[in-house]
């Protein structure tokens, strides 16, 4: 095990790894937060030497709010790091070419604001970019084909002539589920033509659209195999079906068409199999899939076996053949493991406590990029061999002052039912062992989602590493329903949302308690999405937290299965639509037992969510405010289901600061000098 590996899989041990003195700020601070790069996309190069990646800042001017990528390249030993794209417009999906002079990358570049993103190109070595195509639509993916000739990229379909005329004469009105966009496979040449130009061409026209990302070439170049589905809605994914184009006719035929959902399709090193994931039947949002092989030119699949949690991602075939590389959460760590192909049982191939996120097979399969970070290491890009894992951080773009950060520690304590739970606790910075201190309960969204041991200084809503600064514990909830822990796990929630899942949160509270860690007396909680459902829900049924914050929160059942863009979701987790088991949607929604609530409430919402739309907020907040509870809510325009613009971002953080200091520390916050919520 390498020096840096050891410090890695150490991370969690060490009480703070970022942090030996406190700032000038006095701890960790929302500006701070945002001074945090976003690393991304890491590449290796065909031959191993070198590795692009993606570092995104938070870019707040007097008329900007935005995050500005661009592409970094670096030796895969870590040394010779310089950033490859320049100027004002992100630049993002680097792909290496197969001959490795190239990447191709994706930029929305332009005089004119309404700019799509398109495919550019730039040598490896460096100098201009050179724009390969000038489509009306932004493009969303993009595949070398292995000699290089060629892209394969997907777009959505543009408005035509007719609609855009329509929407200049104002008569743009739109019939509900006509006229969709699918997402399209298109081609362009890597070089022009005799003529000087590159020709775009189309290769899927058929009533389908395509899985964006998800699409391979076979090893010959002569065909792409890709996931599909009826329509772009969010809703269809239940319909996936796996399909092999033949490049040169545009001729399509289905290979994989079951029942399941069938996506990540992935051609062998000698283009005799396609490996894919094929869902249960029939399929559940709770999720759960296997890796099947099926030959190239058709037959039946066979399955392999099963991935510990039941939902891996397919990263590639290993080169000679004999193995299918995976990521999967295994409990509060993201990993890779590998599944034999001709039989036998998933095994890690990296370490238990490192954190291995985003992965990535390069086109030789011999190197793995991705990027790691820990409780109190922000993230960074790092690459390993595929034989003999050992990490080497290949960026170093994170440039954050000294601030002491609470210690963060997986836990576990039993449930109402004796169902084991698990969770991250972090404790205030500074802590003194034996010592009460407020809680604050966060529940993570999906209900599929989980937590993991990411950065606790990362920009989010709820900034774990502020309130520590402040004096806070926090404990993150995995309750059932959550991703990491198995299938079985993650259907445990299935028609009982705020059942065993609030006893699961209860309990955990309880626990800190009895351990002389949380104050009874100062408790709180907040979620975002399905975290914003389960606080919006557990200040029905109990007055114990003397505050609360609901995120883009499912507050009516009822309501949001007829206004979001996923009208299956809830069917799916309970069983039946609401007119068949009409009850079971009414005494698990918020919304119809909310009488009797007091709990003070923070509400955030983006208007442009179309998840969860922006009434389920309003329901809550009309339904409080009529009952005198003290309750804000903030609507932040053009946001849609998570908070995209660093300025939104960074006023989501400041008003939960300031609501917990207001409700649960009130007059001992202002004695320590941290600002108060005042209304504005």
């Amino acid at each position: 095990m390498t020096t840096l590996l050891r410090v890695l899989v150490g991370l969690l041990m060490s009480p703070c790894f970022v942090s030996v003195a406190a700032s000038a700020v006095g701890g960790w601070t929302p500006d701070l937060a945002m001074k945090v790069k976003r690393v991304s996309h890491v590449r290796v190069s065909p031959d191993g030497q070198r590795v692009a990646f993606v570092a995104a800042q938070a870019v707040m001017e007097p008329e900007k709010s935005e995050w500005l990528s661009h592409i970094y390249l670096a030796a895969s030993d870590g040394t010779g790091s310089f950033q490859l794209t320049q100027g004002e417009k992100p630049a993002t999906f680097p792909e290496w070419s197969p001959d490795g002079q190239w990447l191709a990358f994706l930029a929305a570049r332009g005089s004119k604001p309404e700019a799509k993103t398109n495919l550019w190109r730039i040598r490896a070595a460096g100098g201009e970019a050179e724009q390969l195509t000038d489509q009306k639509s932004s493009i969303t993916a993009l595949r070398w084909s292995p000699d290089g000739s060629q892209i394969a990229f997907c777009m959505t379909d543009p408005k035509t002539e007719d609609e855009e005329k329509a929407s200049k004469e104002k008569r743009d009105w739109r019939v509900v589920d006509e006229d969709l966009k699918p997402v399209r496979l298109y081609l362009v040449s890597a070089e022009k033509d005799a003529s000087g130009k590159r020709g775009v061409r189309k290769l899927t026209t058929e009533k389908l659209s395509v899985d964006p990302v998800q699409f391979d070439w076979a090893p010959d170049g002569r065909s792409i195999v890709f996931s599909h589905s009826p329509t772009p809605k969010a809703d269809d994914w239940t319909q996936a079906d796996i399909s092999i184009l033949e490049v040169a006719s545009g001729k399509t035929r289905v290979v994989a068409g079951a029942a399941a959902a069938e996506d990540q399709p992935a051609f062998s090193p000698d283009g005799r199999w396609i490996a894919y994931r094929a869902s249960d039947v029939p399929p559940a949002w709770a999720g759960a899939s296997r890796l099947q092989l099926i030959a190239a030119e058709g037959g039946a699949p066979r399955g392999l076996a099963p991935s510990y949690d039941g939902k891996p991602n397919i990263l590639g075939w290993s080169a000679d053949g004999r193995r299918l590389f995976v990521s999967e959460t295994h409990r509060t760590v993201s990993r890779i493991w590998a599944i034999p192909a001709e039989g036998g049982h998933i095994a890690g191939w990296t370490p238990e406590n490192l954190m291995v996120e985003s992965p990535s097979l390069n086109a030789s399969r011999t190197h793995f990029g991705f990027v790691s970070q820990a409780a109190d290491q922000p993230v960074e890009a790092f690459v390993s061999a595929v034989s003999g894992f050992s990490a080497a951080q290949v960026s170093r773009v994170q440039n954050l002052p000294k601030v002491a950060l609470g210690k963060t520690e997986v836990i576990e304590w039993k449930s109402a039912d004796g169902k084991s739970i698990e969770g991250l606790l972090t404790y205030p910075a500074g802590y003194q062992a034996g010592s009460r201190v407020p809680l604050l309960v966060l529940v993570h969204g999906g209900p599929a989602g989980v937590f993991l041991r990411t950065f606790t200084g990362n920009a989010s809503p709820y900034l774990v590493a502020a309130f520590a600064s402040r004096g806070y514990a926090l404990l993150r909830c995995n309750v059932r329903g959550s991703s990491g822990y198995g299938r079985d796990f993650r259907y445990a929630n299935r028609a009982d949302w705020g059942g065993g899942d609030y006893r699961d949160i209860m309990s955990g509270v309880d626990a800190l308690i009895s351990k002389g860690l949380a104050d009874p007396d100062r408790l709180g909680v907040m979620g975002w999405s399905y975290g914003g459902y389960m606080t919006s829900w557990v200040i029905t049924q109990t007055k114990r937290f003397k505050a609360a914050s609901v995120g883009a929160g499912v507050t009516n059942l009822m309501s949001f299965t007829g206004t979001a863009d996923i009208p299956s979701f809830v069917p799916d987790y309970f069983g039946g639509d609401y007119w068949d088991v009409f009850d079971r949607w009414r005494t698990h929604s918020a919304m119809f037992n909310v009488k009797g609530v007091s709990t003070p409430t923070l509400i955030q919402h983006g208007d442009a969510d179309l998840r969860v739309p922006v009434s389920q907020g309003y329901e809550f907040y009309n339904a409080l405010k009529r009952q005198n509870v003290p309750v804000k809510m903030v609507v932040y325009p053009r946001q849609p289901h998570g908070i995209q613009e660093p300025k939104m971002m960074l006023d989501a953080m400041q008003r939960n600061l300031e609501w917990f200091d207001r409700w649960i520390k009130g007059n001992e916050a202002l004695k320590e000098g941290h600002y108060l919520f005042t209304p504005k």
